[in-house]
């Protein structure tokens, strides 16, 4: 009987060592978004200054302008625009938004002498970004246009562009 008992206990324990055990399975799952990208659909454009001394001339990104210290804005404005940017991605995704941070040279055209345009801001704001609406938004640009005292008069730019930057937060 002490055979039975031993046995019966030995295989109670293999018994109770299979009920320990448990195996689950999950599986693994990926989704891949549309990629965001920015494009250009407007240049930056001051428009028309006159220049009484040095000062500057700040474009906000909705467009609007207002010149300080020796510069003045003629009644003939000319072309003045914020620089504009599409962004498209997924849905109601959320993103970043980064600006220069330093000078950007504009040059004479058929000249040497060069103006600089830094402080550059957005809308949305670099701080909050911005949200697609059914996978859209504009960024607008805007910056101040450093002017000097004696500027040679004529139409000033630089053909490589300044950099945005968005990403998806």
């Amino acid at each position: 009987m002490n055979k039975s008992i031993l046995f019966a206990a030995v295989m109670l324990g293999f018994s109770a060592a299979s009920f320990a055990q448990a195996t689950a399975s999950a599986t693994a799952t990926a989704t891949i978004i549309a990629p965001i990208t920015l494009t250009n659909i407007e240049d930056m454009n001051f428009g028309n200054a006159a220049v009484i001394g040095s000062g500057t001339i700040d474009l906000d990104p909705d467009g609007s302008r207002t010149p300080f210290g020796g510069v003045t804005l003629p009644v003939v404005t000319g072309t003045v625009t914020a620089a504009a940017f599409a962004v498209t991605g997924e849905g109601t995704s959320t993103y970043s938004i980064t600006l220069p941070a330093g000078n950007y040279t504009i040059t004479r055209v058929s000249g040497a002498e060069t103006m600089t345009v830094n402080a550059f801001n957005s809308f949305p704001t670099v701080g909050t970004g911005g949200t697609l609406v059914a996978g859209e938004d504009v960024v607008t640009v805007g910056a101040t246009l450093n002017v000097g005292a004696a500027q040679v008069p004529g139409v000033y730019t630089n053909a490589t562009g300044f950099d945005v930057t968005v990403n998806y937060n």
